[in-house]
C-alpha cells in the first residue's frame, strides 16, 4: 500500500496530552517533581511500560517536535528520514531535534529502553554553548541515529537508571545533576559513527519531495507584520531535512520540473500577492515578513516575477 509522508509539529503540551490520554494517567502523576519555569523542562520515560500501556501497534508518523528527545531503543526497528532508511537490528541511540522530521517503525514486539525529553532552556544553563546546535550531535545536516551493541546499550541504560532515580528524589540540585547525565548521553552519541545500513529508494525520493512541500507550506500564511519566514533559501530547507542541497534540488527537479529556488519563489510571490491585496500593510512590512532585508530587493523580485511593481499590483 502506498503511503504519503506527513509531518506535524508536536509541542510539549501535545506530548503530555497524548501521554495522559493513552496512559490513562493524570498530568500530576507523570510530571516531574520540583520543576519550575526557570529550570526549563525535562522528563524521562520507560519505553516498555509506555508501549504496553499505550498498546502501540501502529507506526509513528513523521513528526517535528518542539523539544529535544534522546532515546535508547532496544528491539528491531526501522527509521526513515527524508532520503535515508536505517535498519536497526538490535539497539539504537536516537537524538531527535526540533528541526529534523523522521518516521520510526517498530519491527518486532520486543521493544524496551528509555527516553528523555527536554527543552533547550533546560539544557543551556551557564554553559558556553549559545544553542544546542553548537553541539555536533545537533547540527543541521546530520542524521543522529546510531546502532549500538548490547554492552554499550547496557551502559547507557544504567545512565538512564541514574536519571530516573534522581528525578524521583528530593535532592534540591537534582536537575543540575541530570543536566550532567544528559551531557553524558550526548557525548556517547558524539563518539559513535552513524549507522551503516543506509538505503536510498524511490520511496525516499517521494518522502523528500513531500516533506519539502510540507515544510514550505508551514511557513504560511503570514498573519502579522512581525511574523517572518524562518526558511528562505534552498539550503535552509535542505538543512532542515538533513539532506544535501544538491540532492534536494535534483529530487524536486525530477518530480516537479522546477528547482528548489523556483518553487520557493513561486510560493513567496503567491503570499506577496495575497498580502498586497488583502492587507493594509506597507510594502516595507510585507518585504520584511517575506524575508527581504531591503524593500528594493523585494520590489525587484516582485517585478521580475510579475512584471508589475508591488504598488502597481495593489492598485
Amino acid at each position: 500500500m502506498e503511503k504519503t509522508a506527513h509531518t506535524s509539529h508536536t509541542s510539549l503540551e501535545d506530548f503530555y496530552r497524548e501521554m495522559t490520554d493513552k496512559l490513562g494517567a493524570d498530568l500530576e502523576s507523570i510530571f516531574p517533581k520540583g520543576l519550575h519555569k526557570d529550570i526549563g523542562h525535562f522528563n524521562v520515560f520507560d519505553i516498555a511500560q509506555t508501549i504496553e500501556k499505550m498498546k502501540m501497534t501502529s507506526e509513528m508518523p513523521y513528526n517535528r517536535r518542539k523539544y529535544y528527545k534522546i532515546s535508547l531503543i532496544r528491539g528491531r526497528n526501522r527509521a526513515e528520514y527524508a532520503d535515508k532508511t536505517i535498519q536497526i537490528r538490535q539497539n539504537a541511540l536516537l537524538f531527535a531535534t526540533p528541526k529534523v522530521p523522521y518516521h520510526w517503525i517498530p519491527e518486532d514486539s520486543l521493544q524496551s529502553g528509555s527516553f528523555c525529553v527536554f527543552t533547550e532552556d533546560f539544557f543551556i544553563k551557564d554553559r558556553s554553548h549559545s544553542t544546542l546546535e553548537d553541539l555536533p550531535i545537533f547540527q543541521p545536516g546530520n542524521v543522529p541515529l546510531f546502532e549500538i551493541d548490547d554492552e554499550l546499550a547496557d551502559e547507557i541504560q544504567e545512565l538512564y537508571t541514574k536519571i530516573k532515580k534522581e528525578i524521583a528524589s528530593d535532592y534540591i540540585f537534582k536537575y543540575d545533576l541530570i543536566r550532567n547525565y544528559v551531557m553524558e548521553l550526548i557525548h556517547y552519541g558524539q563518539k559513535l559513527q552513524p549507522a551503516a545500513k543506509l538505503s536510498t529508494s524511490n520511496d525516499a525520493s517521494l518522502r523528500v519531495v513531500s516533506l519539502f512541500i510540507e515544510l514550505l507550506e508551514r511557513q504560511f500564511p503570514i498573519e502579522s507584520p512581525d511574523q517572518r519566514l524562518a526558511l528562505k533559501t534552498a539550503k535552509d530547507y535542505a538543512d532542515r531535512l538533513a539532506v544535501h542541497v544538491n540532492y534536494l534540488n535534483k529530487k524536486l527537479k525530477d518530480s516537479t520540473g522546477k528547482t528548489t529556488t523556483e518553487i520557493i519563489a513561486e510560493r513567496v510571490i503567491q503570499e506577496a500577492k495575497i498580502l498586497l491585496r488583502q492587507t493594509r500593510w506597507t510594502v516595507s512590512e510585507i518585504a520584511y515578513a517575506l524575508g527581504f532585508e531591503e524593500i528594493a530587493h523585494f520590489s525587484n523580485f516582485f517585478k521580475k516575477k510579475t512584471l508589475m511593481a508591488p504598488l502597481e499590483f495593489r492598485s
